[in-house]
């Protein structure tokens, strides 16, 4: 199970499941028509997951999912790890 702090959101998962699953770089217009969401919204959490490491941009706006973003989907980070970066 993967834990969960104040900051993040279900947005917050889908986004890292996509940039996983797709191994793609993509830009938060993007992901927002994939996952259904509004560009704005998902840039927004973008950017919260890039301050913690989740992610991380190429080339301008685009971003690919990083070790610590896979590390998260797959439970292998604890809540304090989390934590750390509020």
């Amino acid at each position: 199970m993967r834990p969960r702090v104040d900051w993040m959101n279900q947005t917050d998962d889908r986004i890292l499941e996509l940039l996983e699953e797709s191994d793609l770089i993509l830009s938060p217009a993007v992901a927002a028509i994939n996952l259904d969401y509004s560009r704005n919204w998902v840039s927004r959490r973008m950017s919260k997951l890039e301050d913690a490491d989740f992610i991380e941009k190429v080339d301008g706006s685009y971003y690919q999912i990083t070790d610590r973003g896979r590390a998260y989907l797959h439970g292998e980070l604890s809540a304090e790890d989390l934590e750390d970066d509020d």
